[in-house]
C-alpha cells in the first residue's frame, strides 16, 4: 500500500467512486484529504466517516503554491479530479516539488477567456498538449510520475486500441492472412506500424448511454450521468479530430495547425453540434464530436514518419451520444443561447435501467469494423460498486487503475495514456468494466447510411 499522503482535489461524480477503490486497495484514509469548492460530503461521506480530512476550499491562481505545499511533500499523490485548474501550472508545481500526480483531462484557468473573438484554433486541446510539451522539453530529469489525462476516455480507450490492433493481428494470423510487416509489428509491439500493415484508417471512441431515470429532466434543467460543467466546455468547444493521412479534403469550416506533429485539425463548430455515425455493440448511433485528448495522444502515437514526414496515421476523434435526458439537456442549452442553467443534475441513484457501451471502433481494415470495450449497465456496476452508475464506475475504474500504476512506478515523469503499459492497466480495470468485448463487426458509416434527398442535396 501506498505510505505517503494523497490530495484529492475536487469531490464530484468522479472522485465519488475513485476514492472506495483508493480506500480498499492502496491508501488508509487518514492518508487522504478532498476538497472542493462545494459542500460535497455527502458524496464522499464513508471516507470522511473512516478518517479522511474533507477542506471547502478552492485552488486559484493566487494560492496554488501555499495550498498545495501545505499539504503536499516529496513523494505524495495530488490526485487533479477538479475543474479549470491550469494543467501547466499544477504540473510544474508536482514536477518541482516531486509530487505524483495524475488528471484526466487537461484544463485552462478560464477556458472561455477570448469568448467568439478567440481564434477557433487556439480554443483547442491542442494547443494545451503543445504548451505541456514545451514545459516538459525544459526539465532536466523525468521527474516524479505525471499522468496525463486517465480517465475512460480520454485514458483507458488508448489502452483498448492497442487491444484492438492486437486482436485483429492475431485474428489475420489464425486466417492465414496476415502480411509480414503484420507479424512483425506485432512481434516488436510497434503499434503505429501494425496499425498501418492493417491498414486501419479511422478510429472511433464510440460510446452510446442508454441509462434513464425514474426522474424525468424538467424543462430548464441540465440533466447527465457526470460532470454538468464539464460536458458544457467539451461541447462548447470546436469539434476536434485527429486527421489521417488518407484523407483528401477537409470537412466545412475546419483549421489545420502550423506548428507541432499537425496531427489535428479543429473547426468553427461545437462538438456538440457536430455529429457523425458510428458503431457499439448491436446498434448504430449518431454521436458528438466533442474534442477529447485521446483523439491527440491517439493519432499522434501512431503516426509512422519517415523523416520529417507522416507517411500514416488514422482518423481518431470521439463520437458520444449521451443519455436521452443529457441529449435534450444540450439541446435545450442551445435553445438558450448557450447559457448554462444553474439546475443541474447528476443521474444516479434515480436510474432504473440502462448500460454505458464504451469502446474503440477501428474501420477500414480486412475484417471492416471492430470493436473493443464495456458493455456494463447499471445492474452490475451497483454489484461491483455500490451506488455508482455505469459511467462514474467505468472512469473512476480507470483513474484508480493508472493511479494504482503510477504508485508503483513513481519516477517515470510526464506520460500521456499512450505511454503506459497497456495490458496492466487494462487487467486492473477489467473486473470494474464488466469484462471488456472485442468483436467484430460489418459496420461501416458510408453503406448503411440512408439520405432521404440522395441526389438532391449535394451530400456525396
Amino acid at each position: 500500500r501506498f505510505q505517503g499522503r494523497i490530495l484529492v482535489l475536487g469531490a464530484g461524480s468522479v472522485a465519488q467512486c475513485v476514492i472506495p477503490l483508493l480506500l480498499e486497495h492502496l491508501v488508509d484514509a487518514k492518508q487522504m484529504t478532498i476538497v472542493d469548492q462545494r459542500d460535497n460530503r455527502s458524496r464522499v461521506k464513508s471516507a470522511i466517516d473512516a478518517g479522511a480530512t474533507y477542506l471547502q476550499d478552492t485552488v486559484t491562481k493566487e494560492n496554488l503554491d501555499s495550498f498545495l505545499s501545505a499539504h503536499l511533500s516529496a513523494g505524495d499523490f495530488l490526485l487533479d479530479l477538479a475543474w479549470n485548474i491550469d494543467a501547466n501550472v499544477i504540473i510544474g508545481w508536482a514536477h518541482d516539488h516531486d509530487v505524483l500526480y495524475l488528471n484526466t483531462s487537461v484544463e485552462e484557468w478560464n477556458p472561455y477567456e477570448g469568448g467568439k473573438n478567440k481564434h477557433p484554433l487556439e480554443r483547442t486541446l491542442y494547443v494545451r498538449h503543445m504548451r505541456l510539451r514545451e514545459m516538459k522539453s525544459k526539465w532536466d530529469k523525468p521527474g516524479a510520475t505525471a499522468i496525463v489525462e486517465h480517465g475512460a476516455n480520454p485514458g483507458l480507450v488508448s489502452h483498448l486500441v492497442k487491444k484492438a490492433l492486437v486482436d485483429i493481428a492475431n485474428k489475420t494470423i489464425e486466417d492465414g492472412i496476415a502480411t509480414d510487416a503484420v507479424k512483425s509489428a506485432l512481434a516488436a509491439e510497434d503499434y503505429a506500424k501494425l496499425a498501418q500493415a492493417l491498414t486501419v484508417k479511422v478510429i472511433h471512441i464510440s460510446e452510446r448511454d442508454t441509462q434513464v431515470s425514474d426522474k424525468p429532466k424538467k424543462f430548464n434543467e441540465f440533466v447527465n450521468t457526470w460532470s454538468v460543467e464539464g460536458f458544457y466546455e467539451e461541447g462548447m468547444a470546436p469539434a476536434e479530430m485527429g486527421w489521417g493521412t488518407h484523407e483528401k479534403k477537409l470537412p466545412p469550416k475546419a483549421y489545420t495547425f502550423e506548428k507541432g506533429p499537425k496531427n489535428q485539425i479543429g473547426m468553427a463548430q461545437p462538438g456538440a453540434k457536430t455529429w457523425v455515425r458510428s458503431w457499439v455493440p448491436n446498434m448504430t448511433i449518431t454521436g458528438m464530436v466533442i474534442r477529447h485528448g485521446e483523439a491527440f495522444t491517439i493519432s499522434d502515437y501512431l503516426t509512422v514518419w519517415d523523416g520529417d514526414k507522416a507517411v500514416y496515421r488514422p482518423t481518431v476523434h470521439y463520437s458520444y451520444c449521451p443519455t436521452d435526458a443529457a441529449i435534450a439537456s444540450m439541446r435545450e442549452l442551445e435553445h438558450m443561447n448557450w447559457q448554462l442553467s444553474p439546475n443541474q443534475r447528476i443521474m444516479n441513484d434515480e436510474i432504473i435501467h440502462g448500460e454505458d457501451r464504451l469502446g474503440v471502433l477501428l474501420m477500414g481494415h480486412v475484417y471492416k469494423s471492430w470493436w473493443v470495450g464495456s458493455l456494463l449497465n447499471i445492474e452490475d456496476a451497483r454489484k461491483l460498486l455500490p451506488g455508482q452508475s455505469a459511467t462514474t464506475l467505468q472512469v473512476g475504474s480507470a483513474v484508480f487503475a493508472a493511479v494504482k500504476w503510477a504508485m508503483e512506478n513513481p519516477d517515470r515523469g510526464y506520460l500521456v495514456p499512450d505511454d503506459l503499459p497497456w495490458r496492466e492497466i487494462v487487467a486492473t480495470a477489467d473486473k470494474y468494466w464488466g469484462g471488456i468485448v472485442s468483436v467484430q463487426s460489418d459496420f461501416d458509416p458510408v453503406s448503411t447510411r440512408i439520405d432521404p434527398f440522395e441526389g438532391w442535396n449535394g451530400v456525396e
